[in-house]
């Protein structure tokens, strides 16, 4: 069976070890180290994770974030690659199911802040888990976005989203949609189709927060 989580962790781990620690991402103030400290706070640090989803949390979380940051790169590169067992969203019984996104939007996140990158190939078995993952992202994230949207992956298939109003279609890969629907609208390459003003309020909507 495909270890779709732990060959995206792989890849990960290798491309933050190649560029350091200083590098950018696609995520707004963070280098490659912010980075790599934000994936160990999620796996080993239950007290602080809360923090990641939580706003009451999250002055905790980020002065744990901080404080991780500030250790040796190649260690904290190296605790990405090796997860802890324990962990409840790393542990081999959960890891697929939880990190398989996870560590697949990160990875784009690195390589998508750097110069002349282009989108992957993804396996078929990575695009269809990633496709379930987006007509999940579809249904909550736009659940209050004021459009009747329909979000479509030639090949995979397709879902309704949106509160009502303009309608939108928005048509990528999986992968893509799972970075637009995450938030990465400006690095995603998607087909937005329906009203101007609608389809730029999409682009521009925080979405995955």
């Amino acid at each position: 069976m495909p270890r779709y989580a732990r060959s995206e962790r792989e890849a990960l781990a290798d491309l933050l070890l190649d560029l350091g620690p200083d590098a950018p991402t696609v995520n707004e103030g963070w280098t490659t180290r912010d980075l790599a400290a934000h994936l160990l706070v999620r796996e080993r640090r239950p007290d602080a994770a809360g923090g990641i989803l939580l706003p009451p949390l999250r002055r905790h979380g980020e002065a744990v974030r901080r404080r991780v940051a500030a250790g040796p790169y190649a260690d904290l590169v190296a605790r990405v690659r090796r997860p802890p067992v324990w962990s409840p969203v790393s542990n081999p019984l959960a890891d697929e199911l939880t990190n398989t996104m996870e560590f697949f939007v990160h990875h784009e996140d690195v390589r998508r802040a750097q110069p002349g990158w282009l989108p992957r190939d993804l396996p078929a078995g990575l695009a269809a888990v990633l496709w379930k993952r987006a007509a999940f992202l579809a249904r909550v994230a736009l659940r209050r976005f004021p459009a009747d949207l329909l979000i479509q992956a030639p090949g995979h298939g397709e879902r309704a989203a949106g509160r009502g109003g303009a309608r939108l279609r928005v048509v990528g890969s999986p992968g893509e949609l799972v970075l637009f629907l995450s938030g990465r609208q400006r690095v995603a390459r998607v087909q937005v189709d329906g009203p101007a003003a609608a389809a730029s309020r999409l682009r521009a909507a925080r979405l995955g927060r």
